[in-house]
């Protein structure tokens, strides 16, 4: 009987890649999916990986892109916050939709269909994404650690360099464990800010403003770089490689096309409700930027910055409140720790789709996340005395992630549109010229950004 529940995965059941290729093997399949199922019950069956999925598009380095977008330029950056809430979810439904049919991932399809240079620079450039995401993710934990205890900075990113041990136990508990305690990490974010944001009273007219697009967006060269900086945030390339691999989680007989529909369908409808979630998140931190700090002439470009400001009556107002810092602060450590447990998955399933890794999980984990981290924990060790410095680190790393986004998007685009590859499923016209549309202005744009900052314009 198909009740929801986790369990081993038939081999009637395994996808059309051998049974020791398979795209995270061990929670590969593992949940049941019910059958005659109305749905709601079917509904909740493939919810969780739009969870996962989700946390990368709220991750620590949104906040300060996005914070800064409404301090310097109160609500025009809105727009892009739309647009690319719109691109992410036009693209993770394509990538859940790729791992559905295929039964492989982003990472194991573009290392079998590319050249052995091609496969070795790509993933090279994945892996620098994934440092980008960590720099983001092991920064904004450490310094949440350090504003909640008193910890040192240095001491706090340790702890959270050390989380994929926490990942190995937590799958020791199954998949659906990870989903529910991610999901509870980022209600408390949606929560926090949520109440901030009320408190902050933002003004609505300028907030409906916000959300149409301005042409000084492209004109105004400071406006570019945190405008890519917030796509970069927000659409996020590891992101692809994860959502192609634990789409697979749910136990399909892809044999069955009203099976592979019925998965795609709610796949696709899960993914779509956590990103708006996101959607929501990432506006509220813009907004609040806004509604709180625009104008003040405040240095709010870390997050000490912001901790310190929402307790300071001289720049947020009436509202200040060492509670609003310390919701502040623990939103930031949820955010952090759950983005770091999406990150280290995201890492494993790079290193093994493109390299072919074979070694123990545990080792493997360790491994991947090893490489994603000594970058991050020697930058920190170096500027341990500067935290500016660590956390000028962020918006780079932010708008890094924009320019590395299209070597993902494009392998994505290519094999969600093959008829030989998905067959029926393949992408309708008005998807793929979407998705081309949308890769083409994002390297137009980032072509001419790196122009202009080479040009001093």
């Amino acid at each position: 009987m198909r009740d929801g529940s986790e369990t081993v995965t038939n081999k009637k059941f395994v996808s059309s890649s051998t049974a020791d290729n398979k795209s995270l093997d061990e929670i590969n399949g593992s949940i049941e999916v019910p059958e005659n199922a109305g749905f709601w019950k079917t509904l909740m069956t493939f919810t969780g990986p739009g969870v996962l999925i989700a946390v990368g598009y709220m991750d620590p380095g949104n906040w300060i892109t996005s914070i800064a977008g409404g301090a310097q330029f109160k609500y025009t950056l809105l727009s892009v916050v739309l647009i690319s809430s719109l691109i992410a979810m036009l693209l993770q439904s394509m990538s859940a939709k790729l791992g559905i049919v295929t039964g492989k991932d982003l990472a194991q399809l573009t290392r079998e269909r590319t050249s052995k240079t091609g496969g070795f620079i790509l993933w090279i450039i994945a892996e620098l994404a994934i440092m980008a995401t960590d720099i983001a993710e092991i920064i904004g934990s450490g310094i949440a650690i350090k504003l909640l205890f008193n910890i040192p900075l240095i001491v706090g990113i340790l702890i959270t360099a050390a989380d994929v041990l926490i990942l190995l136990l937590l799958m020791k508990l199954g998949f659906r464990k990870i989903e529910a305690i991610v999901a509870t990490l980022v209600t408390v974010i949606l929560l926090v800010f949520l109440y901030e944001v009320f408190l902050a009273k933002p003004s609505i007219s300028g907030i409906i403003e916000g959300y149409m697009p301005a042409s000084s967006i492209i004109t105004n060269k400071s406006m570019l770089y945190l405008s890519l900086g917030i796509v970069g945030a927000t659409v996020m390339p590891h992101d692809l490689y994860l959502g192609s691999s634990i789409s697979q989680t749910r136990r399909i007989d892809r044999s069955n096309k009203k099976d592979v529909a019925k998965a795609i369908k709610f796949s696709t409808i899960d993914s779509n409700i956590q990103l708006f979630l996101a959607f929501i998140v990432n506006s509220l931190l813009l907004i609040l930027g806004a509604a709180l700090f625009y104008g003040t002439n405040s240095d709010l470009g870390r997050f000490v910055d912001l901790f310190n400001a929402l307790s300071n009556k001289q720049v947020v107002g009436a509202i200040a409140s060492p509670i609003l810092s310390m919701l502040f602060a623990v939103a930031l450590l949820s955010s952090g720790q759950s983005s770091t447990i999406t990150g280290t998955l995201s890492g494993q399933i790079i290193m093994e789709g493109f390299i072919r890794l074979k070694m123990p999980l545990w080792a493997q984990r360790l491994l991947t996340r090893l490489l994603s981290v000594t970058p991050v924990l020697i930058f920190a060790f170096y500027y341990h005395d500067n935290e500016a410095k660590i956390e000028n680190l962020l918006t780079f790393s932010q708008v890094f992630l924009s320019v590395a986004l299209p070597f993902a998007i494009i392998p994505l685009v290519i094999f969600t549109s093959d008829k030989k590859l998905m067959g029926d499923f393949k992408n309708k016209n008005w998807v793929k010229y979407s998705a081309w549309f949308a890769t083409i202005v994002l390297i137009i744009l980032n072509v001419y950004l790196i122009f202009q900052t080479i040009m001093g314009a």
